[in-house]
């Protein structure tokens, strides 16, 4: 088998371990077994909320755009929606977040949060307006306090409902900037039915050459500092780090309220501040997460050194899990030796392997669960059977 190959470089090198003990299966611990009813009534609350809000949400955008509006708004505004998802989860590929979690921050943002900012914000205006003060105040002063509240609090229900799923910079950017986006989305649909149903098509198109084309990350990216706070307190030991979520949702707030200003300042004002605020905290975003992706897969390659040395992975297998390249070369050559099944399973075994590298780095913090030890052991036993669906059967038996 030539060693440089994708399956010498990970079958070859297993094919070392593969004779040695292999552990019992891991099974599920009792007191897993136990929280079914509990997760039961969790979800259950959360769909129950969600509904709840999202009945409330479409009265509320379907008494301001019309039925026509609504219709052309959802349509046009979900247009935007995938290429922005597509980013956020390119930027997630050392361990993907669970669908469940994903949808979750999206539905929060799209239902509970703009739920809120039709609320709050409205409240604000028809103060202000009775009072004598311009409507322009609360779009620049309340509506960013709101709103980067309301989208913030995604990532305490991520905590709440999964504190494991949240490992750090990158999961929290990618959490924030899915409710960034649900919200973006709503918003979208009010905006753009509203402007079909007041000025037609040609009013339509430029909102959405405007909010769609131009401006699809502006709301996920003013949410996303929250969650960099978030994360940054997660993986940092230090009273000074618990104070980063506070910074991040001052940023937040700072930001939007900045582009909101430029956005009620006419044309002339929009264009300021996208070419001053908008492109530059994009291209800075986009390099901040680059670099903690890229600080994850040191994580994965200095954490995974300990299991190399005692044997339950190889060398080989630490290089290709701290490699985003080589990984998709291992997916590459488990399909191609062992079929689907293979695949999944080397997918399986790498989302573990950065799990457990996220463990061991959580205890040398001082920043892991109680039951990390316990944890730690079902994620190795868990490995070693995942190595045995995608091995090439003579490599397991040599």
């Amino acid at each position: 088998m030539d060693p440089t190959s994708p399956a010498g470089r990970v079958g070859g090198a297993t094919a070392a371990t593969a004779h040695r003990y292999v552990p019992p299966a891991p099974e599920r611990p009792a007191r897993a077994r136990g929280r079914g009813l509990r997760r039961f009534l969790v979800v259950t609350a959360v769909v129950a909320v969600f509904a709840v809000c999202g009945v409330l949400v479409v009265l509320a955008v379907a008494g301001s755009t019309g039925l026509a509006g609504l219709a052309v708004g959802g349509a046009l505004a979900a247009l935007p929606v995938l290429p922005v998802l597509a980013v956020f989860l390119w930027l997630d590929r050392y361990e993907a977040e669970p669908p469940s979690l994903l949808l979750f921050a999206f539905g929060w943002g799209a239902l509970v949060a703009t739920l809120a900012a039709l609320v709050l914000n409205t409240a604000s205006v028809v103060a202000l307006e009775a009072g004598g003060g311009s409507p322009d105040v609360a779009a620049v002063v309340v509506a960013p306090v709101v709103e980067e509240s309301a989208k913030g609090l995604a990532l305490l229900g991520v905590l709440l409902l999964r504190r494991r799923e949240f490992d750090g910079v990158v999961d929290g950017i990618v959490y924030a900037g899915l409710a960034g986006l649900g919200f973006a989305f709503v918003e979208n649909v009010l905006y753009l039915g509203r402007a079909f149903m007041e000025t037609g098509a040609g009013g339509t198109a430029v909102v959405f050459v405007l909010r769609a084309m131009v401006s699809p990350f502006a709301h996920p990216l003013f949410t996303m500092a929250i969650g960099v706070g978030v994360g940054l307190a997660l993986t940092r030991r230090g009273g000074a780090w618990r104070l980063a979520p506070v910074v991040g949702w001052l940023v937040a707030v700072g930001l939007h309220a900045a582009w909101n200003l430029a956005a009620v300042s006419g044309m002339n004002g929009f264009v300021t501040g996208y070419l001053f605020l908008q492109v530059p905290v994009f291209l800075a975003a986009l390099w901040l997460a680059l670099a903690a992706r890229r600080r994850e897969g040191r994580v994965v390659r200095e954490h995974l050194g300990v299991y190399a040395d005692s044997g339950w992975l190889t060398p080989a297998e630490v290089l290709m899990l701290g490699s985003l390249t080589e990984r998709g070369a291992a997916r590459g050559w488990a399909q191609r030796t062992g079929g689907p099944g293979a695949r999944r399973a080397m997918r399986d075994f790498q989302e573990l392997g950065t799990e457990l590298a996220f463990l061991r780095h959580r205890i040398g913090h001082g920043t892991a669960p109680d039951d990390a030890a316990e944890t730690e052991v079902r994620l190795v036993q868990t490995m070693w059977h995942l190595r045995a669906a995608f091995l090439p059967r003579q490599l397991v038996t040599r």
